[in-house]
C-alpha cells in the first residue's frame, strides 16, 4: 500500500459561515465591519437603511456607499477570496485613507445579518458587477468549492459605488430592539473619531459621513428615523485644555483654558524648547478630563448627550472616556497608528501618574492630537509596516516636547484643584504636628466647663495639671517625630543629588579599577626581577592613590550632613560659610554648566539652627537652579544669595538665580511648596516642600516672589 500520496486541504463550505457568524460578535459589530469597507472604498459617506415590511414578515438591511467601486476582477479574485491580505498589503486607499479592514473577513459579516446577500458594485468606468449569495448553500454543500456563485457584469450609467443588501425573514427582527440600535449608534460614533472630526473641520478636509435610517424595524415604530451619525461632543466638553503651535525653532505660544469653572480667562503661555525642536513644526490640542464622580457628573451637565438629545449616564460617560482617550499623532489629516489608540500609552503617562497621582494625568484622562510635518521636514518616519514611527532621535524629541506641553497643563490643573478644594489636602508635617499636640484650647474648654459645673478651683487645677502632664509627654513624642521626619527629608534630599555622587565618584573609581590590577602586576614583576624601573612604576601608581581617595573624602564630607542617620543638636552656625559649604556639593556640576555662585553677607554672623536643615534648604534650591538654568540654556547663569542682618538678628536671606523663573500664577497659589507638585517632567515634587518644612523647624518661612529675571526666594523669620 502506497502511504506517500499527497493531499490538499479542502475547507468545508460552512467555513465561510464560521468566519462570518462565529468571528463577528453580533449584528451591530457586523454592520460596523461593512461600514469600514465603505470608508476603505474612499466613499465620502455611507448610508445604512434598516427596513421591515408592513407585516414584519420580511426585512432588508442595505449598506450603500459612493466609493470607487470594484471591478469584476477585484470581486472574483479579492472580494470572494476569504482572508485575503489585499488591504493589509496596500494599507492606504487610493485617496490616501488608512485602511480599516485588515483581515479580509469583514464582508462575510453579512451572513450574521440575514439569509442572503446581494452585492452591486459599479466602477468609475461604468462596469457594474452583481453577486447574489444564499448563505444556506454553504450549510448544505460539503466543500467550499462545491458552492457555485453567479457573478454578472455589464455596462451601467450609474455612479460609482457599492451597495450591499441583506434580506431575511422576520425571525431576526426581535433581536433588533432599541438597546441593539443604541449599541450600533455607539459603535458608529466610535468610528467617527471626535479628534478627526475636529481636525477635518479646522483643516477643510473631506469628512466621512454615516447616515442611518430605521424604517419599521422597532416594535410600534410609527415614523421613519433618519439621522446623521455624529461623534459624541466629548471633545468639546473638556475640563482643561492646552493648545497651540511650536515652530521648528522650538518657540511658540500655547493657550491654556479651563471649563470646570465659569468665566475663567484663557492664559497665554510662552513655550521655548530652543534652539530647535528636532522634529519640525508641531501643532498641539490636548484636552484633559477629571475622572472622579463629581467631574463625570459635571461633564454630563455641560452637554454630553446621546443622539436623542438625552443626557448620557455616568457609566456611558466613563465608557466614552475609556474608548476615545489617547493622544494621536496626525500627518496630513490622518492618524499614524497606533499612536492615539486607547490601549497604546506611547508617552508613558500612566507610569508617571503612578509616581505622582496628584499632579500627573493618566492616559485615560486625555484626548488630543499632535500634528506633525512630512518626514522630510520633521525626521519623523513611519515604519514600513505602518505600525507607528521609527524610534529615532526625532521621535524621542517629539515625546519629550509633548510631555513638556502636558506638564504646563498639569501644573495649572494641580494649582486649580488645590484652590478649588478638589484635591486631597497636602500633609504639612510641622503644621499637623502642632495641631495634633496643641492642648491649650482643650485646657481652656475643660476649665470653663468645670467652673460652670461648680467644681472647686483646687479640683479643677488638678485636672488641668493632669492634662498638662499628658501634653508634656505627647510633645516629647512630637519632637521625636519631628527629628525622624527631618532625617528622612535629609536622606530624600541626598537621593535627589545622587547624580553628584555618581559624577564625582566615577573618576576615582575608574582609577582604582584600572590601576590596582597594574599595581599587582608590577609588584609581581619587581619580586621576580628586582628591577628599579618596576619599583618606580609601583611608586607612581601609589602616589596617585591618595589624591583619588581625597576626592571621596571631600565628597562624603560635603554630603555627610544630609546622610546623617541621627540629628545633631541645634547650635550656632556661621551662616555664610554653612551656605557656601552647601553649594560646594554642586561644585563639579556647576563648573560643567558654567554656573557661578556668590554669597554676600557678614562672615561672623551666627544663626541658631540644625545643620542638616540648612543644608536641606539650600541643596533643594540649588538643585532646582542647576536643573532649570541648564535645561533652558540660560545665557547668564548665576546664583546670588544675600544675607540681611540687623545687629544680632537675621532679617532675611534672599536667594536669586538667572534661570527661566517661576510662573506668577504658581507663586500666587502657593502650589510650588505643595508635596507632589513639580514642573519638571520627571520631578517628585518633594524639593521645595522639604525646604519649606526644614525652614519651619528653625523658625523660618520660605516664600517666593515674582521676578522678571529668574527665581526669587526669601527665607525670613516666621511671623506670629
Amino acid at each position: 500500500m502506497d502511504a506517500s500520496r499527497k493531499y490538499t486541504i479542502r475547507p468545508a463550505a460552512r467555513h465561510i459561515l464560521t468566519i462570518g457568524r462565529d468571528l463577528i460578535q453580533d449584528g451591530y459589530a457586523a454592520v460596523v465591519e461593512l461600514v469600514k469597507n465603505a470608508y476603505d472604498a474612499d466613499s465620502p459617506d455611507v448610508k445604512i437603511v434598516f427596513k421591515a415590511s408592513a407585516d414584519r414578515s420580511r426585512y432588508s438591511i442595505c449598506i450603500e456607499d459612493r466609493g470607487h467601486g470594484m471591478s469584476r476582477d477585484t470581486v472574483v479574485n479579492k472580494w470572494m477570496v476569504p482572508s485575503t491580505d489585499d488591504k493589509l498589503t496596500r494599507r492606504i486607499s487610493p485617496a490616501g485613507r488608512t485602511m480599516q479592514g485588515r483581515k479580509g473577513i469583514g464582508r462575510y459579516a453579512a451572513s450574521i445579518l440575514g439569509n442572503d446577500l446581494l452585492l452591486e458594485t459599479v466602477t468609475s468606468e461604468g462596469e457594474k458587477t452583481t453577486v447574489y449569495v444564499e448563505w444556506i448553500n454553504f450549510e448544505s454543500a460539503q466543500y467550499l468549492d462545491d458552492v457555485e456563485i453567479l457573478v454578472e457584469t455589464r455596462k451601467s450609467a450609474e455612479s460609482s459605488g457599492t451597495r450591499l443588501t441583506v434580506t431575511g425573514d422576520g425571525k431576526l427582527l426581535p433581536e433588533w430592539d432599541q438597546r441593539q440600535f443604541d449599541k450600533l449608534r455607539f459603535e458608529l460614533k466610535k468610528l467617527m473619531s471626535p479628534i478627526s472630526a475636529a481636525m477635518t473641520e479646522n483643516e477643510g478636509e473631506d469628512q466621512f459621513k454615516i447616515r442611518l435610517v430605521i424604517d419599521g424595524f422597532l416594535e410600534g415604530q410609527e415614523r421613519v428615523v433618519e439621522e446623521t451619525i455624529e461623534p459624541y461632543p466629548i471633545f468639546d466638553l473638556f475640563d482643561y485644555k492646552i493648545a497651540g503651535k511650536v515652530g521648528a525653532d522650538g518657540k511658540g505660544i500655547l493657550t491654556y483654558s479651563i471649563q470646570k469653572a465659569r468665566n475663567t480667562p484663557e492664559e497665554k503661555i510662552s513655550f521655548d524648547c530652543s534652539p530647535f525642536t528636532g522634529c519640525g513644526e508641531l501643532v498641539f490640542d490636548i484636552r484633559v478630563y477629571d475622572r472622579d464622580k463629581e467631574a463625570i457628573e459635571s461633564l454630563i451637565g455641560r452637554g454630553l448627550k446621546n443622539e436623542s438629545g438625552n443626557y448620557v449616564g455616568s457609566l456611558q460617560a466613563r465608557r466614552l472616556l475609556n474608548e476615545f482617550n489617547g493622544i494621536g499623532v496626525y500627518r496630513n489629516g490622518f492618524r499614524i497608528r497606533p499612536l492615539g489608540d486607547a490601549d497604546f500609552d506611547w508617552l508613558k503617562l500612566n507610569e508617571q501618574r503612578i509616581q505622582n497621582p496628584s499632579l500627573r494625568i493618566g492616559s485615560n484622562q486625555v484626548i488630543g492630537y499632535v500634528q506633525v510635518q512630512s518626514d522630510e521636514q520633521s525626521g519623523l518616519i513611519e515604519k514600513s509596516a505602518r505600525d507607528g514611527l521609527k524610534e529615532n532621535v526625532a521621535f524621542e524629541r517629539l515625546k519629550e516636547i509633548t510631555k513638556a506641553v502636558i506638564a504646563e497643563l498639569e501644573s495649572r490643573r494641580f494649582a486649580y484643584r488645590k484652590r478649588a478644594g478638589l484635591s486631597r489636602p497636602a500633609l504639612k508635617v510641622e503644621r499637623e504636628l502642632e495641631r495634633l499636640f496643641a492642648f491649650d484650647e482643650l485646657k481652656q474648654r475643660v476649665k470653663s466647663r468645670l467652673t460652670k459645673s461648680g467644681i472647686d478651683k483646687k479640683t479643677a487645677d488638678e485636672i488641668i495639671s493632669i492634662i498638662s502632664k499628658e501634653e508634656e509627654e505627647k510633645n516629647k513624642i512630637a519632637d521625636d517625630i519631628r527629628q525622624a521626619v527631618a532625617v528622612y527629608q535629609g536622606q530624600a534630599t541626598l537621593g535627589k543629588i545622587i547624580n553628584v555622587v555618581l559624577h564625582e565618584g566615577r573618576r576615582p573609581l575608574n582609577y582604582f579599577k584600572n590601576e590596582i590590577p597594574n599595581l599587582l602586576y608590577w609588584h609581581q614583576a619587581y619580586l621576580k626581577s628586582g628591577d628599579i624601573d618596576d619599583l618606580n612604576r609601583i611608586v607612581r601608581i601609589t602616589e596617585n592613590l591618595g589624591p583619588q581617595a581625597n576626592v571621596f573624602v571631600s565628597l562624603f564630607s560635603r554630603l555627610d550632613p544630609l546622610a546623617a542617620g541621627k540629628r545633631s543638636a541645634r547650635r550656632l552656625l556661621p551662616l555664610k560659610k554653612t551656605i557656601e559649604d552647601t553649594f560646594a556639593v554642586f561644585e563639579v556640576e556647576m563648573k560643567k554648566h558654567k554656573i557661578s555662585v556668590k554669597v554676600t553677607g557678614p562672615d561672623d554672623f551666627k544663626f541658631l539652627c540644625w545643620l542638616q536643615d540648612l543644608h536641606a534648604i539650600f541643596t533643594n534650591l540649588a538643585d532646582n537652579s542647576v536643573y532649570w538654568m541648564s535645561e533652558k540654556n540660560s545665557p547668564k547663569r548665576e546664583i546670588n544669595v544675600t544675607l540681611s542682618i540687623d545687629g544680632d538678628s537675621l532679617q532675611y536671606i534672599d536667594y536669586r538665580d538667572t534661570g527661566p523663573g517661576i510662573e506668577p500664577s504658581l507663586i500666587a497659589s502657593g502650589v510650588i511648596f505643595e508635596p507632589q507638585f513639580s514642573t519638571k517632567p520627571d520631578g517628585t515634587g518633594l524639593g521645595l516642600a522639604i525646604a519649606g518644612e526644614a525652614a519651619s523647624r528653625n523658625g523660618l518661612e520660605l516664600i517666593a516672589f515674582e521676578s522678571g529675571s529668574g527665581a526669587y526666594f526669601r527665607l525670613q523669620p516666621q511671623t506670629e
